[in-house]
C-alpha cells in the first residue's frame, strides 16, 4: 500500500471513530447538549483535530443521518425482487420493524430526534421525502393493481408510515415491557398485517 492510500485510510478510520463516538453523545445527551469537545475528548484528541475532518456539528449529524439511511435504504432496495405489491408492503413494515431493532441509535437519530427537522442541510428534508415517495410509489401500485381500497394516496401513506413509526418507536424505547421477548416482535409482525388489512381491497 502506498503513502497517499495509506494516509487515506487513516483518514477515512478517524472520520469513522468520529461518527461512531458522535452517535453514541448524541443519544446519551442529545443533540443540543453534544459538542466538539465533547466528542474529542472521548476519543482523546483535541478539538482541533475534530475540525479536521468536521466543519461542526451540524456537518457531524448530518453525516451520521445521511450513513442511517444508507442502510435504511439499501434494505428497503432488496425488497424490490417481490413481485406482489401488497405482499412487499407488507414485507417494508417487517424490515422497517427490523432496521429499528438493528439500529435503534441510526432509528433514533433519523426518525425521533428533534434535531434533523431543524439542522438537516437544505430546506427539505431529502432523506425522508425520498423514502416517503417510495412508500407512495408502493402504494399506487397496491391500488392500480386491486389489492387495496381507491383512498387518497397522501392518506393512506401518511397513516401507514404513522403507525409503523409510532409503533416501532414505542418498542425500541421499550416501552412494551409488559410483554415477553420475542411476544413483542410476534405481535408488530401480526399488527403490520392487521393495519394493512384495512386498506386491502375485498
Amino acid at each position: 500500500m502506498g503513502i497517499t492510500e495509506r494516509k487515506e485510510r487513516e483518514r477515512q478510520e478517524m472520520r469513522d471513530l468520529v461518527l461512531k463516538v458522535a452517535t453514541e453523545i448524541f443519544i446519551e445527551e442529545g443533540y443540543d447538549k453534544t459538542s466538539i469537545r465533547k466528542i474529542a475528548d472521548r476519543i482523546e484528541y483535541s478539538p482541533a483535530t475534530i475540525y479536521l475532518y468536521f466543519k461542526d456539528k451540524d456537518e457531524i449529524f448530518h453525516a451520521i443521518h445521511e450513513k442511517g439511511f444508507d442502510i435504511f435504504f439499501h434494505r428497503m432496495e432488496a425488497l424490490a425482487v417481490i413481485k406482489n405489491p401488497f405482499e412487499r408492503l407488507r414485507k417494508l413494515g417487517e424490515e422497517y420493524i427490523r432496521f429499528a431493532y438493528e439500529y435503534p441509535e441510526y432509528y433514533d437519530l433519523m426518525f425521533i430526534m428533534r434535531a434533523p427537522m431543524e439542522f438537516i442541510k437544505g430546506d427539505t428534508w431529502d432523506c425522508g421525502h425520498q423514502a416517503h415517495e417510495g412508500l407512495k410509489a408502493m402504494i399506487r401500485e397496491c391500488m392500480e393493481g386491486g389489492y387495496m381500497k381507491p383512498i387518497d394516496v397522501d392518506l393512506a401513506s401518511l397513516s401507514i408510515w404513522s403507525f409503523m413509526h409510532g409503533m416501532t418507536s414505542l418498542a425500541i424505547r421499550n416501552r412494551f415491557k409488559m410483554y415477553e421477548g420475542e411476544r413483542v416482535r410476534q405481535l408488530m409482525d401480526e399488527a403490520v398485517d392487521t393495519m394493512l388489512h384495512l386498506f386491502r381491497k375485498e
